[in-house]
């Protein structure tokens, strides 16, 4: 075994101390409400100026608020809210198709009926 033990004299400073403000990892749950309701406002703003048929205007508002609630299920609400959006007014476009048929056979029906 080695034989040669030096000593090294330790000193220890005094404690440095120094205040530390956290800041939050991830944004506010208000301020991503905030954000939220801001983008879904616009894009159904968008939604509405492209439409002419004023009869889409409640389906798209609901499928706005369907795809807020869903997004705000996920981890990234901002992210998901767009797609899920496009997804769910695609599918009111269909519904209001389909209840304008629906509508236009049932008078043709009563129609004939009379």
């Amino acid at each position: 075994m080695n034989e040669n033990h030096t000593r090294v004299p330790t000193r220890f400073a005094p404690d440095t101390r120094f205040t530390v403000t956290p800041l939050p990892a991830a944004p506010t749950r208000a301020a991503q409400e905030r954000e939220l309701e801001r983008l879904k406002y616009g894009l159904l703003e968008e939604f509405l100026n492209e439409t002419a048929a004023p009869e889409l205007n409640a389906f798209y508002r609901q499928a706005a608020n369907e795809a807020a609630g869903l997004a705000w299920l996920t981890p990234y609400p901002l992210l998901v809210f767009p797609g899920l959006f496009q997804e769910l007014a695609q599918a009111a476009r269909a519904q209001a198709s389909r209840q304008e048929q629906i509508r236009r056979r049932s008078q043709e029906f009563l129609a004939l009926a009379a």
